[in-house]
């Protein structure tokens, strides 16, 4: 494995291009991964932050791509990830329509089975200022395993009963009702995509066990390793941004004191 950038126990933040990165993981070491690509929406298009108009361009990976390309980059990075996990793992991956359709595709052409199609609906989401389309308030996040053979898929984890006691004791359904980030979680600073705590804490709690192994392949500012830490998992995550990777440390080392306290 790459050389971390940041190490505490258990928990790797590792600062290197994310297929250069996967390759040197071992085969079929880690039990759940949760990706949040680059969505390929950075096309100078406008959106609302705070009641202001602001550019929606994130950066240089998060740049448009034509359909033929898309596709291509998401099989590269998913066929890399499906000889790291588990054939009883599972991969979490989220987004919004400008890739995840392609995602989608890519999944069952490098030898996936799709478990769930998860719709994150966001209570809070920027207003619409084009106002000539209906308001943008979702992501999809699709949950996955791997097709082991054209009739055998994979034995994934999944802690149904716990899901369903954090439902009010009824099945939990696959519409997520969940807010953005809260202000508390961006105090070191400030990722374009972050992902909610409470997002992940669901995904991480569902589908692994205390002690596994949960690599994000493109972790910004950490919310994974962040809920990892809290709820006693081993966490890899690797992001070729070091602004981000230095915020991840950051919240890691927060969350690290912080569950220290508890025992």
């Amino acid at each position: 494995m790459s050389e971390p950038f940041y190490k505490t126990g258990d928990i790797k933040l590792i600062l290197d291009d994310s297929f250069d990165a996967i390759k040197k993981i071992k085969n079929k070491s880690i039990d759940m991964i949760f990706a949040d690509p680059p969505y390929f929406l950075s096309n100078n298009g406008v959106s609302c932050h705070s009641g202001k108009q602001v550019n929606v361009n994130k950066g240089d990976w998060d740049k448009g791509m034509s359909p033929i390309e898309k596709l291509k980059w998401n099989r590269r990075w998913l066929k890399l990830c499906r000889r790291v996990l588990k054939d009883n793992g599972s991969i979490w991956i989220s987004g919004t329509f400008h890739n995840i359709y392609s995602i989608g595709v890519a999944l069952e052409l490098e030898g996936y089975s799709i478990i769930n199609n998860i719709t994150w609906q966001k209570p809070n989401p920027a207003p619409n200022l084009a106002c000539r389309c209906f308001t943008n308030s979702t992501e999809t996040v699709l949950w996955a395993r791997k097709q082991i053979t054209p009739k055998k898929k994979g034995k994934h984890y999944f802690d149904y009963s716990l899901m369903k006691e954090e439902n009010g004791g009824k099945q939990m359904k696959d519409v997520w009702v969940l807010p953005l980030p809260k202000k508390s979680e961006k105090e070191f600073g400030h990722h374009p995509t972050q992902k909610p705590v409470s997002l992940l804490t669901r995904i991480v709690l569902a589908s692994t066990k205390e002690n596994d192994l949960v690599l994000d392949p493109f972790c910004g500012s950490a919310t994974t390793g962040v809920v990892c830490v809290n709820l006693n998992r081993k966490f890899v995550g690797i992001d070729n941004s070091e602004e981000y990777l230095k915020i991840a440390q950051k919240r890691l080392e927060k969350e690290k004191t912080l569950y220290e306290k508890r025992f």
